[in-house]
Order: C-alpha cells, then structure tokens, then sequence
C-alpha cells in the first residue's frame, strides 16, 4: 500500500447495512444485510474460543481501510478509535488481514511486543486472536475475539483450530450473500465491502431469574375476575378448581396480606389505578407439609363504561420473586451498589449509593456517572470502567470525595455490563503527602484524589488519539512518512473524507501530500502567498484553528471561496518551536458538530504533526547532503573492457542516515583489470569519507600496476595509518579478459559466488586475511583461479546475505541458488534479481552493494 488509508467516498457497497431498508439488499431476496451472514459465526467464534467479545472487520470499498462491520460482547464507544485502521497500519487486525494468516496474543505483553502502537490506545490486560475472513480465497476482512488473559492459556494452534469453523462459516454465508451480485468473471470477494457504522450484537444469555406475569379482570361490581393461564399459575390454581371470584383468589393469599389485596378495590374506586399492592399467595409444590409463599405484585387500572356499566380493574400480577425482591434486598444493604450497562451509563442505584455520591437516581439513570457527578469528572474514572470492561476482571479504586472523605469503589464486569459497590474507606497510606493516581486489576487498590478546581469533561477517545498520533510519529523518519503517518490516523479515526497537508516556503503555500481531493482542484490553490484571504493561510499567519461546521459558514467567513463536496472543514495551523511550519486541511462530506474534545485533540494532533514534520526536514536536508556524499565517492559508470559485463549495485541502510560504507570498482590495469569491493564499518559521513580515501588509494595502488597481494598490503597500512578507529573489509580480484585466468586477496570479506557456463553456482573458497587496519604488517595470500566463457563472478558486502535470527552461512546459500537459477542472459537483470530481496525489505539494518562481472 503506497498510500496512507482514506476514508471513502460515494455509495456504500450492497453488502453493508442498511437504514431505510432498501440499499444493502441482495435482489430477489427477502434479506440481504451484513448482520445476515456474520452473526452466527461471531457469536460461535466468541463462545468456541471461550472469549468475552468479537469484532468483525471488513475491506473498505477502496481497499485502504478495515471498517469495524460487526462487535459483540464489548460496547461500541470503547473501541470507537478502532472502527476504522489502515490496511497498511501497525495494528494485529491489519497484520492478520496483510498477511492472510491466523494472529494470537495471548496477553497484554504479547501485544505489547509486537504492536506498541495498538497497546498504546487500549493498554488492558487482555488477549485477542485475528482470523482471516475470505471468500473465493481471497481475504476481505478479519475476524477478533477478545478473551480474557486470566482464562486458561492457549497456544497458537489451538486457536486457529477453535477458530476455523466460524471463518468457514462467514465464507460459506458471504458466499450466498453476494452470489445475485456477480456477473462474468467477477468473484465472490470482488462485492465484500463495508463503509458504515458498526453494528452491535448482543451475546445471548438466560435469565437468571425470569418475571412470570400474568392477566386478569376483576368486576369490582360483581367480584367475578377472569384470568389467563399464567395468572392462575402464579396463584396456584387449576383451571378446573378456579370458580372465577376473588374469594378463589383469596383463599390462596396469606392471612396476613389479605388486607393488601382487598386495599387494590379502593385504589382502583379512589384514583382509577393500582400501583405495586404487595401479597404472598401459597406455594405448594413443594408438599402441603412444606408450604411456602411466593410475593406477587398487582398493577392495574379502572376501565368504566356509562351509566350501568360494570367497573372493571384490568390488572397485572407481577412475580415479584425475583428481581423486584432483589431490588427491595440492595435498600437494605449498607454498602452503595449501582450498575452501568455495556456503554458505562447507569441502569440502577440503591438509595445509599445515591448518598455515597451526592446525586438522585434520576439525575444519574441513564447517563455516565463520571458525568454526573462533579467530583467524578476526570478521565481516571472513565478509564477504570474502560479498563473493567475491556479485561473482564474486577477492579478496585479509591476516591477522596470534596469533604475529604474517601471512598472504595469496586467494578464486577461481565460481557452485558457492570456492577459496582461504593462504601466508605480510610485514607490509603500517604493519602495526607498527595495520593497518586491509579489503579488495580482482579483485586489491586489504586487511590486518586480529585482535582482543587472543576476539571473540564475529557473523553478517552479524544486523548487515545493524541497518544497514539504520538506513538506513530516517533518512527517517521523523513517528510513523506510524517505525511503517510499523519493521513493514516487522522482519516480514520474522525471520519475525515479529505485531507491536505502544506508547507512554506519562502512565503508561499505548497503542497506536500493530498488523499481525497477531486482530481485538479486543489491547483489553482499551489504557491499562493502569505496574504491571500484563504482559511488555511488565516489558520497558519493567525495561529488558530478553524473550524466550520457547514458550507454556509464557510462561505460566509470567505465569500466566493470555491467549494467541492464536502460540508464541514477543519484548518489548523502547523506550529513548531515557534515557527510556521505549514497548515493541515480536513474535510468531511456531511455538516459536523466539533464537540470541544474533538478541537482540543485535533489542535493537540496538529502541534505534534508540526514538530514531526520539523524534524523530518531537517533530516531529509541531512540526508540529501550525505547522499550526495555517498553518490560522489562511489562510480558514476564502469569502464567498458573487451570481453567483460560488469554493473554494480548500491542500496543504502534503512537505519541512521542511509549511508555507509560500502564501495565496488573497476579498475582497468597494465595486466588486465581490477574488480574490488569494500566495507567500511559504520553508516555515517565518517565512514564514507574513510570508504572514499580507501576507494582512492586502492585505484592508485591498481593503476601503479602492483600485483594484488601488495595492494591490500599498502591499504591496509595506509588505514591503520590514518588512526580513524574503524576497520574495513576487502575483496580484490585481477582479471586477464583475454585468457579467463585471475588472482585474488580477501581481506576479512565474504567469498565472492562464481557461477559456471551451465548455470551451477559455488562459493568460491579463497584464502583471507584479518580486515583492513588491524594489523599494520598482515600478510594477505592470493588464491589463483580461471574463468570459463560464459561465468559470471559475484562479489557482495555481507549486508546482501545478512538477516536477522539467520547465520550467514544460510544468507549467501540464498543468493547462491538465486544466482543459478536465473538466466544469465542479461548482467542487469540478474543483478537485479539478486538485490531484490533486500530492496523490498522494509529494514535493512546495512548497506547493500554488488558487482557483478560476465566473462564472455
């Protein structure tokens, strides 16, 4: 992927969800959403692995992006900074997806380890597994379970074994959800596409105690009632036994709460309704001799014709058994006990809860307590429920409230919420010095105190996007990564549509990178200088940002201001230690609410873009120095010799200023003709200066005609002469073109390859010295060899056969059957085969160089 990941724009694919219920449908199908094929599947990958949540990710519709498609078991506000990642993101999903293969993490410090960035944004002890999803075998999108890392541990392959039937399945459905899509030679994954929301699945559970109710109509004239089927199993009656009065139905209530029921007849004369009368009625199914009572509640109204008319008390009864008991029991208790859904907002507090905190039921139900609650409102409490939820191990926590109190807060999490105890606690130890923040998983006792002052309301989400924009620009190196880096985070996770980044220069705007924009537009807009009324010029000489929520604010800040598709637009200003770096352009294609988290992070997100790009380049005007160095010491062009082919190749390292010390030569001589190639240790202007004396000194050696061994002899002293502290390798080879026959000297150096007429290839096995400026007075053999008509002689820098976790050895075993497996019809091509491994590598933790020469 050459480009950074992008939101994309136009019509959503058939396969996502739909709103109003036409697009997203399969023609001549009754369904046809997205949900249709992958919710079996999720919710069998979840229970298979024994996991407590599942994610499904999909290809976004132009294959930059992994669009969040389906989430269960974990709430969809937790992990909003991930419903969108780049397909070329250091991220374990875009990992599984690039690669096609099954990823395990067992816990957090697997994950750690190998995506610092990801545990960056949810640092929770946890373990997540990724599975390719695919149709007609191609990967359209990812399959995560989330698992809890105190369950039993699992290895890889008991992972992709657990996860293998639901991917088969997901395969199989999406199949049949895009077959009525397909048309010639199109495949099954050509349609797997997703650019909505996501779309959340609960996870199926049993009540733990079912509410049984049950109807009846009381004639409150007559004292006939009739009753259904589950009203009379609440009583205990038969329907054979049931002669359809109230006194039936008094005969089964308890002597003691008979009052209670005939109390309903005066609510419901007195205010036409009846609101929670409690009885017990007799419970017999254990034995007449071990009756017990089961507590029923009876709701109800008056329904009241005209005159003559019966009244008639249309009613309810209610088991009260089980959740209502349990409600009447938590009154009781002395300790503070609450539940957040799934999303973290409150679905019930105990009335001491409600002291405990300071705050009514109705002013929290509903919302987020951290909200709520002034004294609560930090991002530290958010990120205690976050830190529940997305481990699903309890957590504890201490809180000094206003009056110097303080309390302990303990969270149960499972995969449907959360409950919470609150009661009052000592001071942690140290408390009185200024109490840290912070917190502890299954069972650990953090202690916070709260802020002197108000704290401004700041969502994790906003702050993740700061840390992790942090995290990912440590690693950009030059101004093309700064700007990939940048693109990468900010399209996906605010939704962005377009994206344009600017530099000054010399008092004008030009335009370093763009994803989104319409072909041409942003033309008329390069090189405009400093004071053209234009907001991303504003944003940079003004030093603000701007932020316009639609098209009608924009264009009434700047009239005539030319306009494409988008409907909301953010400028910020790029500002490095004081100086103007450029502007950052943000587009979106519906009208956008800024909320202030979202100004605050993008404002945050633009200062750290700014000290990147900064630093980039000024890196990338090093690096342009070095590289002239580098180019201007190694051969423009090879001397062309009668009966010879010789190229060479130089890569340069991917670590520190991508130049080194690695050179090769051709040298032609009074005996023949000189092929050399060196290494100097280091990747610095130092060692290629030091490369560029050797380079020099052994061309003068060569050109005075003196044979090979004393050459190396000279250069050798020469090195340890100029007192650098570096050493050097060599290999130096002279070649008679007209009879074939060679002498060479190998100083410390990998063995040159030889590859015969028909096609076998050797290592050649030649006698060496110690490296250049070791030993001033080393001796150095020489190893005569003869080439046939039709060999090509390969001499390398060890950076070519050089991995990490392999010996060289294996490395130049590689490039040695690569040299006898291709043609050697073309010099160049086969160079360029040899060195292609190396040139796609992403690291290359040295500099590359070969020559190559063919003796015809």
């Amino acid at each position: 992927m050459d480009e950074a990941a992008a939101v994309p724009d136009g019509p959503r694919s058939f396969v996502g969800p739909s709103r109003n219920g036409a697009e997203g449908r399969v023609p001549g199908e009754d369904t046809g959403r997205i949900e249709d094929a992958l919710t079996a599947p999720l919710v069998e990958a979840v229970r298979d692995l024994d996991g407590y949540g599942g994610l499904v990710y999909l290809r976004s519709r132009d294959r930059r992006s992994l669009v969040l498609a389906m989430i269960t078991g974990v709430p969809r506000s937790l992990l909003r900074s991930w419903w969108r990642v780049p397909v070329g993101g250091a991220l374990p999903m875009a990992e599984a997806y690039r690669r096609d293969e099954t990823l395990w993490l067992p816990d957090e410090h697997a994950t750690m380890v190998r995506f610092p960035h990801f545990t960056a944004g949810l640092p929770y002890p946890f373990g997540s597994a990724y599975q390719p999803v695919r149709t007609g075998g191609d990967a359209v999108g990812v399959l995560v379970v989330l698992r809890s890392a105190a369950r039993a541990p699992m290895d890889g392959e008991a992972v992709g074994l657990a996860l293998r039937p639901a991917e088969r399945a997901m395969e199989e459905r999406l199949d049949r959800l895009v077959a009525g899509r397909r048309t010639g030679t199109d495949s099954a994954a050509h349609h797997v596409e997703y650019d909505d929301e996501p779309i959340s699945v609960r996870l199926p559970t049993s009540a733990a105690h079912p509410v049984r109710v049950g109807l009846i109509d009381w004639d409150l004239d007559s004292d006939r009632c009739t009753a259904d089927d589950d009203a009379l199993a609440l009583l205990g009656l038969d329907r054979s036994a049931y002669g359809g009065t109230i006194a039936d139905i008094e005969a089964r209530v308890s002597p003691d709460d008979l009052h209670e029921l005939r109390e309903s007849r005066h609510d419901a004369l007195a205010d036409g309704r009846v609101r929670s009368r409690h009885f017990r009625v007799r419970d017999e199914k254990r034995g007449e001799e071990k009756t017990g009572y089961r507590p029923v509640e009876l709701w109800g109204h008056l329904v009241q014709g005209g005159a003559g008319s019966a009244r008639i008390l249309v009613g309810a009864l209610v088991d009260a058994g089980g959740g209502l008991t349990a409600a009447e029991a938590a009154e009781r208790l002395p300790d503070g006990l609450f539940s957040l859904d799934q999303d973290g907002r409150l679905t019930y507090a105990n009335r001491r809860c409600e002291e405990l905190l300071g705050s009514g039921r109705e002013d929290l139900f509903g919302r987020y307590p951290w909200e709520v609650v002034t004294w609560l409102r930090d991002p530290a409490y958010e990120d205690r429920y976050r830190a529940a939820m997305l481990s699903q191990e309890q957590v504890s926590f201490l809180v000094r409230r206003p009056d110097g109190n303080w309390l302990s807060f303990v969270l149960y999490p499972d995969v449907h919420g959360l409950t919470g105890r609150v009661f009052p606690t000592g001071p942690p130890t140290g408390a009185e010095q200024g109490p840290e923040a912070g917190f502890g998983a299954t069972g650990g006792l953090g202690a916070v105190a709260p802020p002197p002052g108000p704290v401004a309301s700041a969502r994790a989400g906003a702050l993740y996007h700061v840390v992790q924009m942090a995290s990912v620009l440590t690693e950009a190196v030059t101004v093309l990564d700064v700007c990939r880096a940048v693109s990468e985070q900010l399209l996906p996770a605010f939704g962005v549509r377009e994206l344009a980044l600017y530099t000054v220069r010399e008092g004008r705007m030009y335009l370093l990178w763009e994803s989104g924009y319409p072909e041409g537009f942003l033309t008329p807009f390069e090189g405009v200088t400093l004071d053209t009324q234009l907001p991303g010029v504003h944003a940079l000489t003004t030093r603000l940002p701007l932020f316009f929520e639609s098209p009608e604010e924009l264009s009434l800040a700047y009239p005539g201001i030319t306009l494409d598709r988008m409907q909301a637009w953010s400028f910020l200003p790029l500002i490095a230690s004081g100086r103007s770096v450029g502007s950052c352009i943000l587009g979106w294609d519906a009208p956008h609410r800024f909320t202030s988290d979202e100004r605050s992070a993008l404002t945050a997100l633009s200062g750290l873009a700014a000290q990147a790009m900064e630093r980039a380049r000024l890196y990338d005007s090093e690096s342009a120095v070095a590289r002239g160095l580098q180019e201007g010491l190694l051969p423009h062009r090879l001397p062309s010799v009668e009966g010879l082919r010789t190229t060479g190749r130089y890569l340069p390292g991917t670590q520190g200023m991508a130049i080194g010390g690695d050179w090769y030569d051709v040298i032609t001589t009074g005996r023949g003709v000189a092929l050399v190639i060196g290494d100097v240790e280091g990747h610095s202007v130092g060692a290629a200066a030091v490369m560029g004396q050797l380079r020099s000194a052994v061309h003068a050696f060569a050109a005075s005609e003196r044979p090979p061994q004393e050459v190396i002899t000279h250069t050798n002293r020469l090195l340890s002469e100029l007192e650098s502290d570096v050493f050097a390798t060599c290999c130096y080879i002279e070649l008679d073109p007209a009879t074939g026959r060679a002498l060479a000297v190998r100083a410390g150096h990998p063995p040159p390859l030889l590859r015969h007429p028909d096609g076998r290839a050797e290592t050649l096995d030649l006698a060496g010295g110690v490296m250049l400026g070791v030993q001033p007075d080393s001796v150095y053999p020489v190893t005569a060899l003869t080439l046939a008509p039709g060999s090509v002689l390969a001499l390398y820098t060890d950076g070519l056969v050089e991995r990490p976790g392999s010996d060289i050895e294996s490395g130049i075993d590689a490039v040695r059957r690569r040299l006898s497996e291709t043609p050697a019809d073309s010099v160049e091509h086969l160079a360029d085969r040899l060195v292609g491994t190396a040139r796609q590598a992403r690291e290359r933790p040295d500099d590359v160089a070969l020559l190559l020469t063919a003796y015809r």
